[in-house]
């Protein structure tokens, strides 16, 4: 029996960047996809809900149609191998990590963003 795959997506489909994350920092990031949206920014958001299986089918599909990804975690960068080898090249993958349980601000994570559309 195969185990159920969970994931969320936020304004993926027409997205040139899209931002992947878990957990706290998925509220974070969602909140920058809406601020950025209303710059007119074609950002969006890839929520895994689960991690084991891990949604490689669907970030595969997304690499197909975007320009880039950024992945944000409180770790060492744990989860951006996982999009990496979903990716498999095909885009490049950013990452941006805290450690030590401090959650990057909405503020950070549009800067980031803004980085990478330069």
């Amino acid at each position: 029996m195969q185990k159920e795959v969970r994931y969320e997506d936020y304004f993926v489909d027409d997205a040139d960047i899209v931002l992947v994350g878990y957990g706290v920092v998925s509220r974070v990031l969602q909140s920058a996809v809406d601020e950025l949206r209303t710059e007119g920014v074609k950002v969006g958001m890839l929520r895994p809900i689960t991690l084991f299986p891990f949604p490689t089918t669907r970030i595969q599909e997304l690499a197909e149609s975007v320009d880039k990804f950024l992945v944000v975690e409180l770790s060492n960068g744990q989860m951006v191998d996982d999009v990496r080898l979903a990716v498999n090249g095909a885009k490049p993958v950013h990452f941006y990590g805290r450690m030590g349980g401090v959650v990057p601000s909405t503020e950070e994570i549009i800067e980031q963003v803004r980085k990478l559309e330069a």
